[in-house]
Parts: structure tokens; C-alpha cells; sequence
């Protein structure tokens, strides 16, 4: 199933919350929502799933004009935050349920839900109660429970906001696995980067209603459109620079190093960006000086903040690294590619 969005708009009163979003998901594509709380991003999802009203625009499943169809003529299905199962039924009766309402035999109930219990491995559960399960589990009977009724399109509401890292990682796999399989076009709303990252076919950025970029997760993290994208999804130093033009070139200083830019930028001013990852130290020599102000033990890496002059950058080095040693307080240099900087389109 294919998704348009045609310049949706949702305002409340005076307060316009979603402004001109226009965008398409592909057939069996998940996209991600991604953006800090009140951005837009779930109200733009239910208003998907028909469960909140559009107040400007158009969506379109495979082309024909849904905007104004009820929630249950959207053949839609929906994995809430809270799981909104039926505590007085168990697992095998919460996920029947939707097969009970379309009137589906009584065997083909039986044979669709043994299959999709088998799917999201809660076999020997079927009889078990809501209350008796862990969040995992309960979360695994709201996706059986969507999954089951073979919706057109899947849609996720944060839906592992409530569980311990652990079990994030766990379900977020699971899901990933799942839609692939099935092939069912997916939209999923969350404000966790990584959780985003690793799920997602494209990510959507999110900010104030509007969409500031949508594209892979490759090219979010390795390209921003701008400094909001950039610092929201990963760690990023951000440097304000002034263009300079030669007859041959134009260029900008970053820690006085110069940093050749294209032609067609005319901006007097451009934000510039280097990943943490991206810089490496050497304690004897480099093209920068710096100390090391602030250190961060973070399993697999070491985060420092370095201070040079009057500015504090972040640098992230793998704790496999000879420099994993370094004390608050000491002298190093560091240094980085040109191909490391990357300059920023502001909006």
C-alpha cells in the first residue's frame, strides 16, 4: 500500500501543530517519524489511522482519497505506547478479537492466531492473562493483535517507549523482522534516534510541525539539511564560519584550517559540522591544541570535551584505542579530514 500526504495541516483553535506536510511511503517501506515531543509527529500519525480529522490537505492510500473515510474503512492497525490490550482477556482472546468482530469462522480464527502467535514467539502464552506478562510479552500481544487482522498499513505509536533498554533493542529487532516479512507498508512514530536508526527505510525529521528532512538513515546522519538535524540525530559539533573567496575558490577557517566549499554557495555565513567520531587526537602533534575538559566512560566509547581556546568541541574515541587514557586536564592535539566537514543548508 502507498502513502501520500498531500500539504496536511492540523490547526487547534489558533495553534497550528502539523503545517504543509506533503511526503510519500512506498508499498512495504517503514518510515519513521522522528522529532522531540510536541513536534507533530503523532498527531500527523492519527490523523493517518483517521483518528483525528485533517484540517487541511489530503491523504491518499494507493491513490484514492481516504481524508474524510472513518478509522475501520481504512483497513489501518495500530501498536499504542500503552499496549491497549483487554486486561479481562487473555493473550489467545486479545488477539482474536478483531477476527471475532469481521465474523470470521471459528477455525479460521483459530488457525490465523496460532499462526501469528507463533510469529511473535508467545507460544505456551495463549491462555495467560494480561497482568501475569512482562511488558515485552504484553507489547508482543498489541503487535500480534495488529498484525493478526492483516492490516494494509501498520502503524506504531512509540510503541517501545515503556520498556527497559534491553528489551527495546529485543522488539525493535522483532518488529524490524516482522515487517519485513509480512511486507506491510509501516509508519512508526518515536523520539529516540537510535531506536530510528536501526528500524527505519527512511527517517522523517520532525520539528515544529514541519518536516525538516526526510531521507535514509545514512544520509540524516551523514548529511543534515541543518543544525536542528544535525544535533537531534547523533552527536555534532556545530561551527559558524565566515565564507571567504579568493579567484579561484571559496573556503572557511575551522580552527584555522582551510576548508575548500562549493562555488554556488553565495551565503556570508554557513554552518559547518564535524561528527565527534570524525576527529582524532595525537598527544604530540596535530593541526589543533586543545585539553581535554570533561570525560565520559560510555562502554564501547570515551567521550571527551575538549577545549580550545574559548570553545568546547566533543571528540568520541573507541575505548580500543591507545588514547582511551587520557586524563581531564592534558595537553593533546587533534585533527581531521576535509571530507569531515560537512556544511549545513539552514532553513
Amino acid at each position: 500500500m502507498k502513502i501520500k500526504l498531500e500539504n496536511i495541516c492540523k490547526t487547534y483553535e489558533n495553534t497550528q501543530v502539523v503545517k504543509d506536510v506533503s511526503m510519500k511511503i512506498e508499498d512495504g517501506e517503514i518510515m519513521v517519524l522522528l522529532g522531540p515531543s510536541g513536534c507533530g509527529k503523532t498527531t500527523l500519525l492519527r490523523m493517518i489511522a483517521g483518528l483525528i480529522s485533517i484540517t487541511q490537505g489530503k491523504i491518499l492510500f494507493n491513490d484514492v482519497d481516504v481524508s474524510s473515510f472513518p478509522p475501520q474503512k481504512r483497513n489501518t492497525a495500530m501498536v499504542f505506547q500503552n499496549y491497549a490490550l483487554f486486561p479481562h482477556l487473555n493473550v489467545e482472546e486479545n488477539i482474536s478479537f478483531g477476527l471475532k468482530v469481521r465474523k470470521l469462522p471459528t477455525s479460521k480464527i483459530s488457525e490465523m492466531v496460532a499462526k501469528i502467535i507463533k510469529s511473535v514467539e508467545l507460544e505456551g502464552l495463549e491462555k495467560r492473562k494480561i497482568q501475569e506478562l512482562s511488558g515485552g510479552q504484553r507489547q508482543r500481544v498489541a503487535l500480534a493483535r495488529a498484525l493478526v487482522i492483516k492490516p494494509d498499513i501498520l502503524l506504531f505509536d512509540e510503541p517501545l517507549s515503556n520498556l527497559d533498554e534491553k528489551l527495546r533493542v529485543s522488539m525493535r529487532q522483532s518488529i524490524k523482522k516482522l515487517q519485513r516479512e509480512l511486507g506491510i507498508t509501516s509508519i512508526y512514530v518515536t523520539h529516540d534516534q537510535e531506536e530510528a536508526m536501526s528500524i527505519a527505510d527512511r527517517i522523517t525529521v520532525m520539528n515544529k510541525g514541519e518536516i525538516q528532512q526526510c531521507a535514509s538513515p545514512n544520509e540524516i546522519y551523514r548529511n543534515p539539511k541543518n543544525s536542528f538535524v544535525a544535533s537531534f540525530v547523533g552527536q555534532a559539533n556545530l561551527f559558524n564560519c565566515q565564507v571567504q573567496n579568493n579567484s579561484k575558490m571559496k573556503y572557511i577557517n575551522v580552527f584555522n584550517k582551510k576548508i575548500n566549499i562549493k562555488n554556488d554557495i553565495n551565503d556570508e555565513t554557513v554552518t559547518a559540522m564535524i561528527r565527534p567520531e570524525h576527529l582524532h587526537i595525537d598527544k604530540y602533534k596535530g593541526e589543533v591544541e586543545g585539553v581535554v575538559d570533561f570525560k565520559e566512560e560510555l562502554g564501547l566509547i570515551t567521550r571527551y570535551q575538549i577545549k580550545i581556546g574559548q570553545e568546547n568541541i566533543s571528540l568520541d574515541e573507541l575505548n580500543a584505542s591507545e588514547h582511551h587514557t587520557l586524563v581531564v586536564g592534558e595537553k593533546i592535539f587533534i585533527s581531521f579530514g576535509d571530507n569531515d566537514v560537512v556544511i549545513l543548508k539552514e532553513q
